[in-house]
């Protein structure tokens, strides 16, 4: 996998992530754990994409 590949797919897992956690705060009772995990999973991903994209750049210059 490419790193281009590597970076949409977690692009495309952030964005679920951010689907998911907008459902879990609309229903009647949000799960104060769902949305702690799903939080803590979308900043992984963040850490990992701005990770990915640091390591893009240092190879284009």
């Amino acid at each position: 996998m490419s790193l281009k590949e590597r970076m949409d797919a977690l692009k495309a897992k952030h964005a679920t992530l951010e689907n998911q956690l907008h459902l879990e705060t609309q229903r009647p009772f949000p799960s104060a754990e769902e949305l702690s995990r799903l939080k803590r999973e979308k900043l992984k991903i963040k850490d990992e994409l701005a990770r990915l994209g640091a390591m893009h750049e240092s190879t284009i210059h």
